[in-house]
């Protein structure tokens, strides 16, 4: 069992408590940045596992922001494995499209998440890991910037920076969809 002086060392119960509570949150940020199910799930699990084999050099009280930015990185990492397969024509097949909806609407739909998903991506990494984190951690700014380590103003400026440049790339989008 972990030594919990000073807050620091994690024990078995504190991060089944952390994985109820962020396992949702953090894979949500992790398809966002891998776009794929299967690779979100991996990297979410491999987090926990990878936080849990450090379990008692982890701060509790900083064990979220670690959480996020242990899966950031293996989803950051998992990218440029997947960037390099890609461009020596690996590539991996997309997830198959909802059958519940008319093919005019699911290739209407796909092709908006593409955009998006191309928007995201072009976007810089500082800046991509904020408008993902914002978005889909249900983290504050204080807490992105723990994840991050930048200031909460720094967070809030790049995030309106990412808006602009998402805005700026996707204009039109609600147009097309309606």
């Amino acid at each position: 069992m972990a030594d919990n002086r000073d807050g620091v060392g994690l024990d078995q119960a504190q991060l089944e408590r952390l994985y109820v509570k962020l396992e949702g949150p953090i894979y949500n940020v992790v398809y966002r940045w891998v776009w794929s199910r299967e690779e979100a799930h991996d990297i979410t699990q491999e987090a926990f596992v990878q936080v849990w084999n450090v379990r008692e050099r982890v701060n509790v009280e900083t064990a979220p922001a670690f959480l996020y930015k242990t899966a950031l990185n293996m989803a950051s990492n998992r990218r440029r494995s997947r960037r390099l397969w890609g461009w020596l024509g690996l590539e991996s097949a997309g997830d198959p499209a909802d059958a519940g909806r008319s093919a005019e609407q699911a290739l209407d739909s796909a092709r908006a998440a593409e955009r998006v998903r191309a928007a995201v991506d072009a976007l810089p990494e500082s800046l991509r890991r904020v408008i993902v984190l914002s978005e889909y951690s249900e983290l504050s700014y204080t807490e992105i910037g723990a994840v991050l380590g930048v200031p909460a103003g720094t967070v809030g400026s790049r995030r309106n920076a990412a808006l602009k440049q998402l805005a700026a790339a996707l204009g039109g989008l609600e147009d097309s969809s309606s």
